[in-house]
């Protein structure tokens, strides 16, 4: 179907309301709904137009007439989710419409069987060989029209879909790409498009058209492969260009914060976004994640309420009343609200990964691999599933899937802490130092969020006896805890005060040495070595005159990177 000039400009907002105004009605026509409802949102967000501008109709060609009745008729059907009914109707029509509504039906009705049996006959977790069976016979008869070019950009969407479903992943990545050609303006094929695009290489070799609606693909692939500066950069590109009230934009941005983990800034934008649109439920899982990891405990049982209010049976609903629960330590309710979130939807990510976090907390690692599992074949890019069996394997004491697994996540989250420290362990188990030591190092340099990488290369220096450079680990480890402003009652603080106290008296620096053990005083677990440390200082005082010599001149050139910096002055850290 000819549309008309796609702008490759934001120059001219009228002309892509116009656009929009068009796409919205062949998308309607065609049961193509969510597609509909995103070009409608974005519309939304645009100034209107005045009524001369308003686009025309398409033209009704002869065929168009002919099918109208039959057409009319099967929609209703379609409409009332009888897509059997609505097939039988529509066999015979030649009209372009009429035959990606009855191939549309088809496909939908084996859907429809594939979930209800589904359902039926299966647990939560079993893998099952339910499938669609209209699948094959959709392919041979969409393969013919395909080859002899009569597939306009929705059949070949279609066609594409149905490629995927039978796992044909490079074929479908290329009809894909025909159908956004084809019609630029469909986003359901740019967003089936971005579930096959494994990373930025593949991304580029594609041949996409040079339109204004790529920057919103392309700002959504960024996010997708966590790129989030440059998601973020596409985002406020958009938002200048003139759509700044739209609310696509502004949960998108939030999802983009919510990725790189700055949930302050994510929760502000989820609250504006329920304040334009209060009823809304897309991206509310999303939203409770963060509220899940702020404990923000009323704030989340609120969330929970509202939206069983608007609509209890919506697989985001049930996965914030399952993450209310696993607040609240109620494992087992919380896995039963992720299943009922997956019986309405197999597909969702979301439900699966935190599924395997419940199962996980209930120590049944079976399942909870199961779950992981799971999530990767909806989405290979999910890198919490990814970190999450990797943490499954751990807790059966297997390091070499550990790594395995984690390596993965990593790859998918090259800056992320968690990840490097988690790989650091992996390879300290298997007895690979070099490599830990590496972890564990990068860990601190991109911003440790959980403060514990430090801690753990000097913990692993001290095993092998590299008392310089694990000294100088503990010291910044301890610059790094107070600086923070955490609180003084920090786990490990009085190991490293305890261990920096030792190598200070062995180094003879006997002031340094007590002031550590003074501070060890202030920790149960460290106090009576404290004491026995200041009687030990007070004993050589009493023979030998304290050195002056610089604590770290001595240190040996190691593998780890560290700064050489002066003693470590602990008074000017104190809280």
């Amino acid at each position: 179907m000819k549309m008309a000039a796609l702008c490759s400009e934001f120059g001219d907002l009228g002309q892509i309301k116009k656009q929009l105004i068009s796409v919205i009605s062949l998308c309607k026509e065609r049961g193509l709904l969510h597609s509909a409802k995103w070009a409608s949102e974005l519309a939304f967000a645009l100034d209107p137009l005045p009524k001369n501008d308003l686009p025309q109709e398409p033209p009704f060609t002869e065929e168009d007439a002919q099918d109208l009745d039959a057409l009319t008729l099967a929609k209703s059907y379609f409409d009332l989710k009888e897509y059997d009914r609505a097939a039988y109707f529509l066999k015979g029509c030649c009209s372009q419409k009429a035959y990606f509504l009855y191939m549309y039906s088809r496909y939908l009705s084996g859907e429809k069987k594939k979930d209800d049996e589904t359902v039926d006959s299966l647990g939560p977790l079993e893998k099952g060989q339910v499938r669609n069976e209209a699948l094959r016979e959709l392919r041979v008869e969409l393969s013919k029209k395909h080859t002899a070019r009569e597939l306009d950009g929705f059949t070949l969407y279609l066609y594409g879909v149905v490629l995927r479903k039978l796992d044909l992943l490079k074929e479908a990545v290329e009809v894909f790409v025909e159908a956004i050609q084809a019609l630029p303006l469909h986003w359901g094929a740019w967003l089936e498009l971005s579930n096959l695009i494994t990373n930025i290489e593949m991304l580029k070799s594609l041949s996409l058209p040079d339109c204004w609606i790529k920057d919103f693909f392309m700002a959504h692939m960024y996010t997708e492969l966590q790129m989030i500066k440059e998601a973020l950069q596409k985002y406020q590109n958009l938002i200048e260009a003139g759509f700044s009230k739209s609310t696509y934009i502004i949960s998108q941005i939030a999802v983009a914060y919510h990725n790189i983990r700055d949930i302050d800034q994510a929760l502000a934008l989820f609250n504006e976004l329920r304040e334009h649109d209060p009823y809304r439920i897309d991206n509310m899982d999303t939203f409770s994640n963060l509220l899940y990891v702020k404990s923000m405990k009323p704030e989340l049982s609120y969330l929970a309420h509202n939206l069983v209010e608007i609509d209890k049976y919506r697989v985001e609903t049930c996965c914030v009343i399952g993450n209310y629960y696993s607040l609240r330590s109620q494992h087992e309710k919380a896995a039963l609200y992720f299943q009922r979130a997956l019986k309405l939807n197999p597909r969702c990510l979301g439900a699966w990964t935190l599924m395997g976090h419940e199962y996980m907390e209930m120590k049944n690692t079976s399942a909870a691999i199961q779950a992981y599992r799971h999530a990767i074949e909806v989405n290979k890019r999910d890198y919490r599933a990814w970190y999450g069996l990797g943490q499954t394997y751990e807790i059966l004491k297997m390091p070499f899937y550990c790594l395995y697994y984690y390596r993965k996540a990593h790859q998918l989250r090259p800056n992320d802490s968690r990840m490097l420290v988690a790989l650091g362990e992996s390879y300290e188990k298997l007895s690979q130092q070099v490599e830990a030591k590496k972890c564990y190092w990068r860990a601190y340099s991109v911003g440790d969020v959980e403060k514990m990488a430090l801690l753990k290369l000097a913990k692993l220096h001290e095993q092998l006896n590299e008392s310089d450079d694990a000294a100088q680990c503990y010291m910044l480890y301890i610059k790094d805890i107070f600086s923070c402003g955490e609180q003084l009652e920090h786990a490990e603080v009085s190991t490293a005060l305890r261990y920096l106290g030792q190598y200070y008296f062995k180094s003879k620096l006997y002031d340094e040495a007590s002031l550590c053990a003074q501070r060890c005083c202030d920790y149960n677990d460290a106090r009576e070595e404290g004491k026995a440390l200041l009687r030990q200082i007070s004993q050589v005082r009493d023979q030998v005159e304290t050195p002056s010599a610089d604590l770290f001149a001595p240190l040996s050139n190691n593998n780890t990177p560290v700064r050489r910096v002066s003693p470590l002055n602990l008074i000017s850290f104190t809280p």
